[in-house]
C-alpha cells in the first residue's frame, strides 16, 4: 500500500493507492460541491488507472452522487430493481431483519445482460453496519495478464452467452408470471460478449466473463465451455487480483464495470444496511479484433521509497532462501 499522495494538480485532489491490482482513495475533495475541470480531469485518470475509487466522509446528497455520476455519462435505470419514483436511476439498497441481502454474493459485473453493460457503479453507504458486510473487488485486466500468451490468445477469438439468469427467479411460475418473463425475455434476449473485452479508454484488455450472467462460450458445447468457465471465474479467487473495502459511514465506492469484478459478503444479516446506488450508462464491448485507436492507460508502478532500500551486509540476519 502506498502512503504517498500523488499531486496531479495543485490544489486539486490527492491519491493514496490501496492495492497493487487495484483500488486508491481520493482525498481532499468534497462532492456536495461542484468540481472545475481540472479536478474532474484528475479523478477520471485515477479511475482508469486504479479501476476502483474510494471516497471517504462524502456526506452528501443523493442528488450530488448522482450529479457526479453524470460527469462520466448518462445514468441508465436498472430493469429489475426497484428505483426511487422521482429519480429512477437511483437504487437504494435497504437490508435489514425483514428484507436480507440476496443475488449479490457472487463474482459478477454489473448488468452484463445488456448489450451497452454500464460504464461503472457508484454505492454509498448511509446505515453502516457494526460488524461485516464488506465488498470486493476483483481486477480482471490483472487476471488477464497473468495468463500466459498462449492462453490469452486463444481466449481472444471467443465470444460469451449472457443471460438475466439470477432475475429469472423474481417471476412465479403461474400465468401472471410467465407472462411478465415472457414479455421482459423479449426486451433482454440472450447475447453475445467478447471474452477478452478492450477498454475504450485505456485499452487494457480485460476477461469479460462472470458467475452471474453468463451462460456459456459461443460455438462450444456445455461439457466444452463449462471447464473454461470455470477455470476463468476462479481467477477471481486470487488475492494478488483484489481489494477489499471495509464500509465506514458516508464511504462512496465507484468501480469500473468494464475491468472490474465485485462481490458483497452477505455475513451481516439481521442488521441494518442501507446503501444508495447509481450505474452510468456504458458502450457495446468490443474485443481484441476491433482496432483501437486511443491512449494506453498503464497500471500505476509502486513508488519506492527509502524505507523499501535492501539492508546493509552488516545488518541484523533475516531468512534468506538460498539461490544456486
Amino acid at each position: 500500500m502506498s502512503h504517498v499522495a500523488q499531486q496531479h494538480a495543485p490544489n486539486v485532489v490527492s491519491v493514496v493507492r490501496l492495492g497493487r491490482s487495484l483500488a486508491a482513495e481520493i482525498q481532499g475533495v468534497d462532492l456536495s460541491q461542484p468540481l472545475n475541470e481540472a479536478s474532474f480531469a484528475a479523478i477520471h485518470h485515477v479511475f482508469l488507472e486504479n479501476e476502483v475509487l474510494i471516497f471517504r466522509d462524502q456526506d452528501i446528497l443523493a442528488d450530488d452522487m448522482m450529479s457526479f455520476g453524470r460527469r462520466f455519462g448518462p445514468l441508465s435505470i436498472h430493469p429489475f430493481s426497484p428505483t426511487m419514483a422521482d429519480k429512477p436511476e437511483l437504487i437504494v439498497l435497504d437490508n435489514h431483519r425483514d428484507n436480507p441481502p440476496r443475488l449479490t454474493d457472487i463474482w459478477h459485473s454489473d448488468e452484463t445482460f445488456r448489450e451497452t453493460p454500464p460504464l461503472g457503479t457508484m454505492l454509498r453507504s448511509t446505515i453502516t453496519l457494526r460488524t461485516g458486510g464488506d465488498t470486493m473487488f476483483a481486477s480482471m485486466s490483472a487476471a488477464f495478464e497473468g495468463l500466459d500468451d498462449r492462453t490469452q490468445k486463444f481466449l481472444s477469438g471467443l465470444e460469451a452467452e449472457f443471460d438475466f439468469k439470477p432475475f429469472r427467479t423474481l417471476f412465479g411460475n403461474d400465468e401472471e408470471g410467465r407472462r411478465k418473463l415472457h414479455e421482459l425475455e423479449g426486451r433482454w434476449p440472450q447475447l453475445c460478449h467478447p471474452v477478452i473485452r478492450v477498454h475504450p479508454e485505456s485499452g487494457r484488455k480485460s476477461i469479460f466473463v462472470n458467475r452471474q450472467f453468463t451462460i456459456g462460450i459461443k460455438g462450444m458445447k456445455a461439457s466444452e465451455s463449462g471447464p473454461l468457465l470455470e477455470m476463468l471465474y476462479r481467477l477471481a479467487n486470487q488475492p494478488e487480483y483484489q481489494f477489499r473495502l471495509q464500509w465506514r459511514q458516508n464511504t462512496m465506492a465507484f468501480w469500473d464495470n468494464r475491468v472490474v469484478l465485485h462481490y458483497a459478503i452477505h455475513d451481516y444479516h439481521p442488521q441494518r444496511r442501507r446503501m444508495e446506488r447509481v450505474t452510468i450508462a456504458g458502450d457495446k464491448p468490443f474485443g481484441v479484433d476491433h482496432p483501437y485507436g486511443g491512449q494506453l492507460v498503464e497500471r500505476p508502478e509502486i513508488e519506492l521509497t527509502d524505507a523499501d532500500a535492501p539492508p546493509a551486509a552488516t545488518a541484523m540476519p533475516v531468512r534468506i532462501f538460498k539461490r544456486d
